[in-house]
């Protein structure tokens, strides 16, 4: 408390008495007795209010004992009970959670991940996936601040996502891996890996590559056969030994008849083999009868126009080429698409005849695009003419309904470089993203799409979309979302179908070990999506007939039914308008695959070097008292006592309040009772 507080408190407590001796000494009457006391009480009054203006700060200090954390991340995948370790599990987790020494020592947070890290502690061991590298990834955004070891309950066995082993050499918390699983090496063959396009060509020969691998000391021979149901469409005698584990089989086979094609690769098991899951993979072939042309028509370089390329081509389905305008338009009917980047003046004659042959476009403009060719081109839409240029990013438009769409991460892309000015539509408009200028959020398109007569076309205001992609790769490690992103609207251009008031959005077929979901969007009388449906769809098994009817949720601009607990096989279903004699009907299949059930023993190389990147120690499940006494007696690991020293003015002593209230209604209750008052 400072010094010139203090002297304020004792100049209000000699004039809080002054006052009371005033009042009841030299003015007051009667008994002395009651005098004192009334002075008493009229002195707490005044040297309680004075407080109250004077208002003095108190330190309040507070000793609390931070106990370390102690992370608890175990595998929930499906594997742990293909490998028999689902007791091992919990009876480790039990002998934790009942240990008294380490609740005591640390504050425990338990989690369970298979695709995804949840914070729980519900097991099932029924996740079809594993990305270990995902869950610690996930666990340092949590704790990279904190003291706190993560125990790792695992076999080591991931399914899909980077490589942990390698991703851990920064991982600022320790890792203590227990492995579950055998460790054991059995004889095993195994089909390692399939390489398969997802699209065929019709009259065309679709290429197979299988990866079959051996793990034992004999020398053992098998044989490796395709087959689509009964039929053997190929078959390959193969053999192995200690040097030789591996052999790669290359196969081309007929693509003969439209439609979905299910096939099965299989390596003919050893008598004494353990694990047998992981010696067949069905996999399928979807046979097209033609593949969607796209032209992407500039007249400049740009890291954009390769970008595209790449992007468009992850779809087996299209094929892009890179032409002039001159080109472009000489061959303009042997495209479905077509993307414009930049137009400049050499594109004087192509929106002529892309108006005349009603070919729908992507208008891709930038810095170098001459707006006055685009404003002249009657397109239903003019922009200002400034010559100046401005970076702007994306918002997502939640209540876009051209087409299914979804957030990627737009809030986290780069800016892309736009033309300055404002664009007016002189039709209708349906903008998928708005523009973003420095930290204010407009209502300015960024990316519109748009139909004129019977021409649709989509346009972007802005350059440098390679950095999107490269964003995405940076997020997710993957350029899928992206890719996914533009087919869409790749998908909605190249088609010249009309638009009908519910729409589906599914594959020809799903591998067992991935998301199983259907969308659909359903449009009122006047083509406004309607948020206010009730949709259903209903499920018929093709080799049982059995119905099961599962209702579709809202999410965002459309509705979405998730069939992943649906076994494997064919379907048919049909989406429903409740209220309405609205549906749409397709079919697809469920492929059976368990990727978890394909491994035989604990990765316990990738624990081992997990432990120390992070300067942890790995165990097994049967030293789990070993890592019990370890954590414990880690002088990493120790409680820490924290001092808190808050400042507290003393206007919030409500106390203060109560003692000013009770003198005063109790100095005027005894002068009231003593006939004073």
């Amino acid at each position: 408390m400072l010094t010139t507080t203090i002297l304020y408190i004792i100049l209000a407590g000699i004039a809080a008495l002054l006052a009371a001796f005033f009042h009841y000494f030299i003015k007051g009457k009667g008994s002395a007795k009651r005098n004192v006391l009334f002075g008493f009480l009229r002195f707490v009054t005044f040297f309680g209010v004075l407080l109250l203006l004077i208002n003095p700060q108190f330190k309040q200090v507070s000793y609390d004992v931070e106990k370390p954390k102690l992370v608890l991340a175990v595998d929930n995948s499906s594997s742990i009970a293909a490998l028999g370790q689902s007791e091992n599990v919990q009876q480790l987790l039990s002998d934790i959670n009942t240990h008294d020494e380490l609740q005591d020592r640390f504050q425990i947070d338990r989690y369970t991940f298979g695709t995804e890290l949840n914070a729980s502690d519900t097991l099932s061991f029924d996740e079809k996936q594993t990305n270990i590298a995902k869950a610690l990834s996930s666990l340092e955004e949590v704790y990279k601040d904190k003291t706190a070891p993560i125990v790792l309950i695992t076999d080591g066995n991931q399914t899909f996502g980077r490589n942990y082993q390698y991703t851990s050499t920064t991982f600022p918390n320790e890792v203590f891996p227990v492995i579950l699983g055998d460790t054991l090496v059995y004889s095993d063959l195994r089909l390692q890996q399939l390489n398969v396009n997802k699209y065929a060509y019709l009259n065309n020969k679709f290429p197979i590559e299988a990866i079959v691998t051996y793990q034992g000391q004999e020398a053992v021979n098998s044989q490796f056969r395709l087959s689509a149901g009964n039929t053997v469409l190929y078959r390959k005698n193969v053999s192995f030994s200690k040097e030789k584990t591996s052999e790669v089989i290359q196969i081309e086979l007929p693509a003969t008849r439209v439609g979905v094609q299910t096939l099965q690769a299989s390596i003919t098991p050893l008598p004494e083999e353990q694990n047998k899951e992981n010696n067949s993979k069905y996999f399928a072939i979807e046979v097209i009868d033609e593949k969607t042309n796209i032209a992407i028509v500039s007249s400049m370089k740009h890291p954009d126009i390769g970008a595209l390329k790449k992007s468009l081509e992850s779809n087996k389905q299209r094929s892009v080429t890179i032409v002039s305008p001159s080109k472009a338009l000489a061959d303009i009917n042997q495209y479905q698409l077509l993307v414009v980047f930049q137009p400049d003046f050499s594109f004087s004659s192509f929106f002529t005849a892309l108006d005349k042959e009603k070919k729908n476009a992507l208008i891709i403009a930038g810095t170098k695009t001459s707006w006055n060719l685009l404003n002249r081109a009657e397109l239903g839409f003019t922009h200002d003419l400034t010559g100046q240029v401005e970076d702007v990013q994306p918002i997502w438009n939640i209540n876009y309904n051209s087409f299914i769409t979804e957030d990627i991460g737009f809030d986290g892309f780069p800016p892309l470089r736009s033309s300055f000015g404002d664009i007016k539509f002189s039709i209708p408009f349906d903008v998928l993203l708005y523009k973003k200028i420095g930290s204010v959020e407009t209502q300015k398109p960024l990316l519109t799409t748009f139909q004129k007569d019977e021409q649709k076309y989509a346009l972007l205001l802005g350059e440098d979309l390679w950095r999107w992609r490269a964003q995405t790769f940076l997020d997710t490690r993957s350029f899928e979302s992206f890719d996914a992103f533009l087919g869409k609207i790749t998908q909605y251009l190249a088609s010249n179908k009309r638009k009908q008031r519910l729409d589906i959005s599914y594959e020809s077929f799903y591998y067992g070990n991935a998301e199983v979901k259907v969308s659909a969007q359903y449009f009122d009388r006047n083509y406004i999506f309607d948020n206010r449906g009730t949709l259903r769809i209903v499920m018929k098994s093709k080799a049982t007939q059995q119905t099961q009817v599962v209702p579709m949720l809202l999410r965002n601009n459309y509705y979405q039914a998730d069939l992943s607990s649906m076994p494997a096989g064919d379907y048919d279903f049909t989406v429903q308008v409740v209220g309405e004699e609205l549906s749409r009907s397709g079919s697809f299949s469920i492929l059976a695959f368990d990727v978890e059930k394909q491994f035989l023993n604990a990765d316990v190389t990738k624990l081992q070097q997990l432990a120390t990147n992070t300067s942890g120690n790995y165990y097994f499940a049967y030293q789990k008292d070993q890592m019990i006494n370890d954590l414990l007696t880690d002088q990493r690991y120790t409680p820490i006592q924290k001092r808190t020293e808050n400042v507290v003015p003393l206007i919030d002593w409500k106390w203060l309040l109560a003692i000013i209230a009770l003198s005063l209604a109790s100095e005027w209750f005894l002068r009231k009772y003593n006939g004073l008052i």
